[in-house]
Formats: C-alpha cells, structure tokens, sequence
C-alpha cells in the first residue's frame, strides 16, 4: 500500500514538473522568435504567403543539386575531360569580351551625350537606349539576313567587280565568335550606357573645378576624377552585361556558338538530363562567381558627396571633335537600331503582302499577352509581401527569402525550364506541360523586376502608417493590402509592365515548356528564322519590339 502510495507521488510530482517544464520550453522559444524579428514579428499569413514565394523560386536550384548528386562519377569526369573545358572557354571569353566593349562603348556614349554639346543631345539620349527593347536574338536574325552566307552584303559584293578584285572573294563570317560578339555587344550597352549616364548626370562640377585648379587637363580630369566616380556605375552595368551573355540562348543559338547555355538546351533536347544537370550547375558556379566578384569590387569603390555645395556638371566644348564624335554616335545607332528595324520592316512588308498577318499569326500574338499578361499578374501579387517582409520586418528569414527570390534572375531561362520540367513532370503531373507551368516559370526568371520597382515605392512610404493601422487591429496582411498597396499601386504596376515585357521576349523559358500547339511569337521567331522564312519571322519580331518600347520612358525616367 505504501509503494502504492509512493509510485502515484512520484507519477503526480512527474506530471507538474512536466507542466512546469513545458511553459518554460515554448517561453524560450517565443523569446528566440521575439529576437529573430527584433521584438516585431509578421503575423502567420504573411509569413507563410513569402515561405511560399521563396519555395518557388527555388526550383530550379534545388533541380540542379539534387540530380547533379545523383549523374554518377562517370558522367562528371566524361564532362570535364570532354565538354566542359571548351564550354568554359567560349562562355567566358565571350563574357569577357563583351564586356570590356559595351563598358567601353557604354560609357563613351553616356560621356558624349550627357557631357558635351553633340548637336541634339536630348534626342540621342532616347535614341541611343533603344537597343534595349530589340532582343538579341531578333538582332541577330536581322545580321543574318544582312551579312550570312546568301545575305545581302554577300550579294552586294559579289555584284561589285571592283571589290571581288581587291579584296577577293566575300569572307565575312557571321556564325563565328565575332560575330555572336558584335551582336550581343550591340544590342546589351545600353545596361551599361543608362546606368552610367545617370551618374554623369549627378557629379559634382566642383570636383573638376578643384582639380582644374590644380593645373590638370581635361583628360586627367576624367581619368583621375570622372572615372573613380563612375567606377560603381560601371561595376552595376557590366555584371548586368556579364549575367546577361552567361544566360543567353537565342543569340548563341541563332549563330551556332556552342555556350553553357546551349549546350545545355540540347543536352536536354537528346534528353540526357543528367549532363544537362551538370552543365548547369557549373554555369551556377560561374554566376555566383561573378556576383561574389562584383559584391567585393563594389564594397571598396563606394563614393560619397559630402559637402552641400552641389553644382551640375558642366557642358563640355567639342570644338574641332565634333564632327567625329557625330559620327561615332550615329554609326552605333545605326548598326544597332537603324539597320536592324529597316530590315524587320522590309521582310514584314514582304509577309504582309503574302498574307503573314494571318488567324495564325494573331494566335501567336493572343499566346504571348496571355502568358505574359498573366505571369505580370502574379509577379505583381508574389513580389508584394516579400518587399513587404523585408522592408517592414527585417531579420534573417527575411533575409533568406528575399534572396531566393532574386535567385531566378540571375539564373539562365535553360536553368529554369529543366527545373520546371523535372519538378512538374514528377511531383505535380497535371500542371506539366501547361499554360500556367509557363506563366509560373516566367515568375520564377522575372520576379526581382516587380519587387525593385516595387520595393522603390514602399520605401516613400512611413512605417507609421503601418503602426496606425496596427493599432486598430488590423493583422500585418491585411494592413499590407488594405493600406500599403493602394499607395504603391504605381510602382507595382511599373513593375508588372516591366515583367509583361521581359515575358514576351523570353525566348528558352517559353521554347521548353510550351503545350503542344502552344506557340508564342519569340518561338514563331527562332523556328521561322532558323528555317529561312524570314518573312514570317520578321512581323513577330517587329511586333515583339514594338511592345517592348511601352516602358522605355519608364526606364530612360529611372535612370
């Protein structure tokens, strides 16, 4: 009776140190919680709706490790041996000299239109940013056309006697690495040419007068004052421009260079996903690479102002360069806008006449505003509370989840799509091969456009607001749609015009994961092109650039 006793005390003392024990337990984790938010934590939808968003964007990356660890040994030491030396070299020599040239060229053109008194300077800002909406794979169409094997300068020469007689017969190579060079310089400067412009614009004219002062001439002014400010600016152009060339498939495909990228595509097209894997996952090696290099180059070149005595840089005399500084301007607009939109409209007036603007081709153009149309959408919808969560309560979750979210956009579409394919096909079979797995992968590559035009309007607005509307009970979601949204509402919608026109130029997202029958106009563009029936090719293109000018005053305003 006693042991008896004895054991029920024992289980009833067991008991309150257990009650006693628990609330302690969840007191220390609330208290950890607490700290990780800093004392402000999110309510659970909100944080739930951006686990989600980060979950998603993800994908591709999670693809890539998971069946990179499963290619056996066999397969990665046959890709190193073989492939992937002769990848590295054209990927990142090609990198590399396209970027030195649009730097070069980017940031002449910016100097010569922003700092000088070139006639129509106003004129030539707008002028010279326009190869940004002509995506380089329409470029490259357009110098196919002009310069391939059966193009026109092939038969302007052959037709001119004298020029077969001094020079010999026609040599120039379009489907060469100069060739895919020149294009993809003409047509990605303008990265570099806007970002630097806008910070030529706000130099301090006192800088230079100090300097003059101290008995320098103009070029030792720019070379010892000018270009240590404009350092940063360069740095952001060019790692735009290096992602840009690592992640480009149209271009390289159009020509015949065999990059990462493309060699991936056709990895997968022979359906030997597990190389294409480990393709990619050297390609992702190479990105983070070059944005730990650029993070480090643009930690030791930050530049202040000070002082409040800012003054406008002053308008520099050309004098006697004038003319040739004209003419310099005019040959780049010329190779990268004239040339290239004379040839899209010939060809268009050409397939008009024999009836390109056909049912079929108007249901190319319904595809492509349906599918980008609906990826702006969600792309508007996802990017809200990720900018919400990072501006409003900053800790490392949300930390984490802004960066998986920016993660897309620095991976190649290739990337994207097999992640998608390998996802879809084997963990959510009714969505494969559907509009809406599309829309969802064109989120994944364009969401960090949405959130940065987003993210620059919620920093216009005060944290107090959001405090007011907590204070009368108001959840953190529903004061992030009932009272934020509404006062940002222009840059979300700057942002979904953004999207919804890298959407309709995406060319290997779209390519890989289209339903059959499902054709865009940037698919109709490479096939048609890729089979020589450039009169159907050239209206989409035309139709392609001719959208994509509707947020250029968005961009030229920005920068």
């Amino acid at each position: 009776m006693k042991n008896n006793n004895m054991s029920q005390l024992n289980i009833k003392q067991n008991s309150e140190v257990g009650e006693e024990t628990s609330p302690t337990i969840l007191l220390f984790l609330r208290r950890i919680w607490l700290n990780i938010w800093h004392g402000n934590p999110p309510g659970p939808v909100l944080l739930l709706f951006g686990l989600t968003v980060a979950i998603i964007m993800s994908i591709p990356i999670i693809y890539v490790i998971w069946r990179s660890l499963f290619a056996g040994a066999e397969r990665w030491m046959r890709l190193l041996d073989e492939r992937i030396p002769r990848l590295l070299w054209n990927t990142l020599s090609l990198t590399a000299a396209v970027t030195v040239c649009t730097v070069i060229v980017g940031v002449s053109l910016a100097w010569i239109v922003i700092r000088t008194d070139i006639p129509g300077r106003n004129i030539w800002r707008w002028l010279l940013a326009l190869p940004l909406v002509i995506p380089p794979y329409v470029g490259a169409v357009t110098y196919i056309i002009v310069f391939g094997r059966s193009g026109w300068a092939r038969d302007f020469w052959r037709d001119t006697p004298w020029l077969v007689n001094s020079f010999g017969d026609y040599r120039v190579n379009i489907f060469s690495f100069w060739g895919i060079f020149f294009v993809l310089s003409m047509f990605t400067y303008p990265y570099v040419y806007l970002i630097a412009s806008a910070a030529l614009r706000k130099m301090n004219r006192n800088f230079e007068e100090a300097a003059r002062s101290l008995g320098m001439s103009s070029s030792q002014i720019f070379w010892k004052v000018n270009l240590p400010f404009l350092r940063p600016a360069i740095g952001a152009g060019a790692i735009l421009v290096s992602l840009y060339v690592l992640s480009d498939f149209g271009a390289v495909a159009m020509l015949r260079y065999v990059t990462f990228t493309a060699a991936i595509y056709f990895q997968r097209a022979s359906f030997d996903t597990a190389s294409a894997a480990v393709l990619s996952l050297v390609l992702i090696a190479l990105t983070v690479v070059i944005l730990w290099i650029e993070s480090g180059t643009r930690k030791k070149n930050k530049y202040y102002q000070t002082a409040n005595s800012y003054r406008e840089p002053s308008i520099l005399q050309l004098g006697k360069w004038k003319p040739l500084a004209l003419l310099y301007v005019s040959a780049i607009f010329f190779v990268s806008v004239f040339l290239p939109v004379s040839v899209l409209v010939y060809w268009s007036n050409i397939g008009i006449r024999m009836g390109a603007l056909n049912e079929r081709f108007f249901g190319f153009a319904l595809n492509s505003l349906r599918i980008s149309g609906f990826a702006a959408l969600l792309c508007m919808l996802l990017a809200m509370p990720v900018i919400y969560l990072k501006n409003r309560y900053p800790s490392v979750i949300s930390g984490i989840i802004d960066r998986l979210a920016y993660g897309g956009y620095a991976l190649p579409g290739v990337i994207v799509a097999l992640g998608f394919i390998f996802i879809f096909n084997n963990h959510i079979p009714a969505l494969y091969r559907t509009f809406y797995m599309i829309a969802i992968a064109f989120v994944v590559r364009f969401l960090p456009q949405s959130m940065q035009a987003g993210e620059a309007s919620l920093s216009l607005i005060s944290p107090r607001i959001d405090e007011a509307a907590r204070s009368l009970g108001y959840p953190p979601w529903k004061v992030m749609l009932k009272v934020i949204l509404p006062n940002m509402l222009p840059g979300v919608l700057a942002g979904g015009a953004l999207v919804f026109v890298s959407s309709i130029k995406e060319l290997p997202v779209s390519l890989m994961l289209r339903p059959p029958g499902f054709d865009t106009l940037a698919v109709r563009v490479y096939f048609e092109a890729h089979e020589a029936i450039y009169h159907l090719a050239a209206p989409a293109a035309l139709l392609i650039i001719i959208v994509s000018i509707i947020p250029l005053r968005y961009m030229l305003s920005k920068y």
